[in-house]
């Protein structure tokens, strides 16, 4: 007893899951949201893939090779402003 319940969509701004009911504008029964203005999400290339991944590498290598100055760096730091 399968029934034909339309096209089934997962609402883009409150989550909520539903069939159109093959009505020609398929709008959210929770929030009203029609569903024909969802936003699209735009596809990523494999070169836009590689590159964002190697920033994100680069940027997780880059805080680690900077050291925080240590107790005694700031000790001689402001020491030497002192002399002024």
């Amino acid at each position: 007893m399968a029934r034909d319940l339309g096209t089934k969509y997962i609402c883009f701004k409150c989550g909520t899951k539903f069939y159109d009911l093959k009505k020609p504008v398929p709008s959210c029964p929770k929030c009203g949201a029609d569903q024909r203005e969802a936003p699209v999400a735009k596809p990523q290339t494999a070169r836009q893939q590689r590159a964002a991944a190697a920033k994100e590498a680069e940027e997780a290598e880059a805080p680690a090779a900077e050291e925080p100055e240590t107790e005694d760096e700031e000790d001689e730091a402001e020491d030497a402003g002192d002399d002024e």
